[in-house]
């Protein structure tokens, strides 16, 4: 596996998880909220062939709220 895909697949496994926990009865909130952003920031581009080559990210539909 090339080291941009094993960061990304790693980087994505600890998001899952810490969601994962943050569903659970008594998680603490506070850790959640403090390394979440941290993940998602920290989150490399994704390898090659994850997305279609015409997939564009701000092709889709407007978010509530957007204009």
């Amino acid at each position: 596996m090339c080291p941009d895909c094993e960061d990304f697949a790693r980087t994505v496994l600890l998001l899952d998880q810490l969601a994962l926990y943050a569903d659970m009865v008594g998680a603490d909130l506070d850790f959640v909220d403090a390394v979440s952003p941290s993940l998602a920031v920290s989150l490399p581009e994704p390898p090659p062939g994850m997305f279609p080559e015409d997939y564009d990210p701000d092709g889709g539909p407007a978010y509530p709220g957007d204009v």
